[in-house]
């Protein structure tokens, strides 16, 4: 059976946009998305009366992360069994994660603008090290995951899996760092 002939007729309508028309809309996308996180974080100051739930979401955050890296290895542990359809549904489900991970992020940091970290000696320069790999890390994770999945999803899989040996390392390291940037920030904050 050729890989097309694999695909959801609902995915075919993939295979009908060119890759450079795709990759075009997907850099340009999350170049706005990195610009608009950029001012709002570090350039728009906090709402005046944030509500009190917003003081958790930094927790629903990380708690998202986590689900985000528990799906990646699964995702991961099932494409190395060949199970595609469990692949999918894990990726999807990473994805979906991530997702509202931002949603709830970008509502953070509209209420609470940036966070400053407050430790000292020598766990400072290891908390920049971690935060800086993870915002730089970041901005590349946005346009492989929407690479990856529009390869995958377009039937062009030898693509999709060049591009997913970059996504999944760079995808999990994103995920996991959020995770320890949050614990580093409750602890020494």
């Amino acid at each position: 059976m050729a890989e097309k002939e694999q695909l959801p007729e609902s995915s075919r309508i993939l295979e009908q946009i060119s890759a450079k028309k795709a990759l075009t809309l997907i850099i340009g996308l999350s170049a706005a998305a990195v610009l608009f996180l950029f001012w709002l974080i570090y350039f728009k100051e906090g709402a005046e009366t944030p509500a009190p739930w917003i003081k958790n979401l930094s927790a629903v955050n990380a708690g998202l992360n986590s689900l985000s890296t528990i799906f990646l290895l699964l995702a991961f542990r099932e494409i190395r069994r060949r199970d595609f359809q469990k692949h999918m549904r894990f990726n999807l489900a990473a994805f979906v994660t991530s997702s509202l991970f931002l949603v709830s992020y970008v509502v953070y940091h509209h209420f609470v603008g940036d966070t400053k970290f407050m430790g000292e000696g020598f766990i400072r320069p290891v908390y920049f090290f971690i935060l800086i790999t993870h915002i730089v890390l970041s901005i590349f994770v946005v346009p492989l995951v929407l690479a990856s999945f529009y390869y995958s999803l377009s039937g062009k899989f030898k693509t999709h899996k060049k591009v997913s040996r970059w996504t999944f390392p760079i995808w999990l390291y994103v995920s996991v760092t959020g995770v320890v940037v949050f614990l580093m920030l409750k602890i020494w904050g």
